[in-house]
C-alpha cells in the first residue's frame, strides 16, 4: 500500500480560517494518548480503512463546521486535560486550520499542553508531499506524536498503545524532522 499523499483530501472539502469541520469532540479520554486528553475528531476521511472504527468520519460533508476559539476555549476550562488528540476523519485534510488551532493553544494557554495527531498517511509521504498549498509541514511542526499509518484490520491488534494497528507507528516528529529519519515514541 503505497499511501501517498494526493489530492483527494483537499478536493472535496477545504477548511477556511478559523472554521474546522468536526465530527465532534471527546471533553475527557484517556485512551486517545497519555494522560486525560482533549479529543477533536475531524469529519472527511479519504482512506475509507476497512474496518475503521469511526466511519461516521469520512463524509467530508457531513459533521459540523465550528470555529477553533470555540474549540480552544472549551480545552482551556478544564484544568485536568494535559494534552489534546486531534484525530478523525483525516486530520491533514484540514491541516492548516488544525495546525491553527494547536498554534493558538501554544501561543495564548498558560498550560503545556502536548498535541497528538492520527492520520492515516505515513509521515514519510506527508513530509514529501508538503507545500504551502496544503499545510502539512505547519501541521507536522506544530505536532508533537504522529501517529501515522492506515488502519489494517488484518493487523488487528488490542494490545498496541494508542494504535488499531501494528503498521501503525508513534513518531516523535520533532526528533524525526531534526534527524531527517523516523525516531518512534515511546510511552
Amino acid at each position: 500500500m503505497d499511501n501517498k499523499c494526493g489530492s483527494e483530501n483537499t478536493s472535496k472539502f477545504k477548511s477556511s480560517g478559523n472554521m474546522l469541520r468536526i465530527a465532534g469532540v471527546v471533553k475527557e479520554s484517556i485512551v486517545d494518548g497519555p494522560g486525560i486528553r482533549y479529543v477533536v475528531f475531524t469529519q472527511g476521511c479519504p482512506h475509507h480503512c476497512p474496518g475503521c472504527h469511526n466511519p461516521g468520519t469520512h463524509d467530508f460533508n457531513a459533521g459540523k463546521l465550528v470555529d477553533i476559539k470555540d474549540i480552544e476555549e472549551d480545552i482551556k476550562k478544564n484544568p485536568l486535560i494535559r494534552g489534546v488528540t486531534i484525530s478523525g476523519g483525516e486530520p491533514f485534510a484540514q491541516a492548516k486550520t488544525v495546525s491553527k488551532l494547536i498554534d493558538d493553544l501554544r501561543n495564548n494557554s498558560d498550560k503545556p499542553y502536548d498535541f497528538m495527531v492520527y492520520t492515516g498517511y505515513k509521515f514519510e509521504n506527508l513530509v514529501g508531499d508538503a507545500n504551502e498549498t496544503n499545510g502539512y509541514m505547519n501541521l507536522l511542526n506544530n505536532t508533537d506524536v504522529l501517529m501515522d499509518g492506515r488502519f489494517v484490520e488484518a493487523l488487528k491488534n488490542e494490545n498496541t498503545i494508542f494504535r488499531g494497528s501494528t503498521n501503525q507507528r508513534a513518531i516523535d516528529i520533532k526528533e524525526s524532522l531534526e534527524s531527517g529519519e523516523v525516531k518512534l515514541h515511546e510511552f
